[in-house]
């Protein structure tokens, strides 16, 4: 193929807004299960018969074998052609959620699920490292933000009711799906190149340890909390004794809502800074897991989901930007992504054991513990940010 050619198939302006999406959709689908967590955990439950614990292992499964690829990716964007990488990695997605369709023990799938985990998170991790390289990563990730929620109300709207039906293959095609259409993409997206400093140049900023981890850390805990109460979201409703006509498209509301936060940060970005943003969208993330206790009460139910939903899109771009700012190279914005990963599949798995026979109220309560902590150590590293953005 000539240079010619393949110049004239990447069309898309590589910091455009085209290019955001596109790559948003890259950083999106080894991952995207995750947003459609609470239809695939209620799917296995109600699709094959597992119990909660069986179906809350595969989804942590899932994310744990991400949480590794993750890793994996950290030590390997330097070093690889992540335009082949991607494609390869896209293909064994799809082939992993083909043979997921055909299995039906749970040790199996477990098994199986790690493996897709791990090479969806290879990709996200490359995800992560390219859209690091472009200018705005936190725009960048709030449109990354605006495809999983979007898409992901979609999941959680129309597939639990499919289940019943088509069974689990209706879960795993809409994945193959996702996939599909990422590859219809990725030739149209630049070469984002690593950026070799010239001789003379001063070296890079050497990455400040303790700030990066504790942004990690407040990543983990962030995310171990939101996911631990999604991944048994649809079992929460049903034991406050709302139905599915409700819960189904509550949280495909909710979804769909929460686009508003992603799309606050795209318009926003750093404009009034980090402290604030995320002050404000951590607290008000606290109030709404709080409010689940009274999920009983229909309007309690939408309101927590639908303020979750918005502060949950909003929150996540911020802190993967701030692991950005720290290497335009893309490795902290991996392993940003492999703390992400890891609160990820924590929190389903923690949540499974506290549940028991349907300890809700304490899951609500260990959620609102891991939410304050999270606040209480991402405030100094965002107000640092700040005052060095002010100089």
């Amino acid at each position: 193929m000539s240079q010619a050619t393949v110049t004239a198939r990447r069309t898309l302006s590589p910091h455009g807004e085209w290019a955001r999406v596109a790559l948003a959709f890259l950083a999106t689908a080894g991952l995207f299960y995750v947003n459609i967590m609470p239809a695939l955990v209620d799917g296995l439950v109600e699709g094959l018969g597992f119990s909660n614990r069986e179906a809350g292992l595969v989804g942590s499964a899932n994310v744990y074998g991400a949480a590794l690829g993750a890793l994996a990716a950290v030590f390997l964007v330097r070093r690889i052609r992540w335009r082949r990488a991607a494609f390869l990695l896209l293909l064994a997605l799809i082939a992993l959620d083909l043979v997921s369709i055909l299995l039906r023990l749970p040790l199996v799938l477990v098994a199986v699920r790690f493996l897709h985990g791990a090479v969806g998170g290879m990709l996200v991790g490359i995800g992560f490292a390219v859209i690091a390289r472009t200018l705005k990563p936190d725009r960048t990730f709030g449109y990354l933000l605006v495809v999983q929620f979007g898409l992901g109300g979609v999941g959680v709207m129309l597939l639990p009711p499919l289940v019943p039906h088509f069974g689990t293959s209706a879960l795993f095609l809409s994945l193959i799906a996702f996939s599909v259409a990422t590859l219809a993409m990725l030739p149209f997206l630049d070469d984002y190149p690593v950026v070799v400093p010239s001789a003379g140049s001063p070296p890079p900023a050497a990455i400040r340890w303790a700030p990066m981890l504790a942004v990690l850390i407040a990543l983990f805990l962030f995310q171990a909390a939101n996911m631990g109460l999604y991944a048994f979201i649809i079992g929460m409703g049903k034991h406050y004794g709302l139905g599915m006509a409700f819960i189904s498209p509550t949280l495909g509301a909710a979804a769909w809502v929460g686009i508003i936060g992603a799309l606050l940060v795209v318009v926003m970005a750093t404009k009034y800074g980090r402290w604030w943003p995320l002050f404000l969208g951590m607290s008000l993330t606290i109030l709404g897991t709080a409010l689940l206790h009274w999920s009983g009460q229909p309007w309690a139910y939408l309101l927590a989901n639908c303020g979750v939903g918005i502060t949950w899109a909003f929150v996540i771009p911020y802190l993967l930007g701030m692991c950005a700012h720290f290497d335009p190279v893309g490795q902290m914005a991996s392993l940003g992504g492999f703390a992400s990963k890891m609160g990820l599949a924590s929190g389903p798995l923690l949540a499974s054991l506290f549940l028991g026979d349907n300890r809700y109220d304490l899951v609500i309560n260990a959620a609102v513990l891991a939410l304050i902590l999270c606040l209480v150590v991402i405030m100094r590293p965002a107000l640092m940010l700040d005052r060095e953005a002010s100089i």
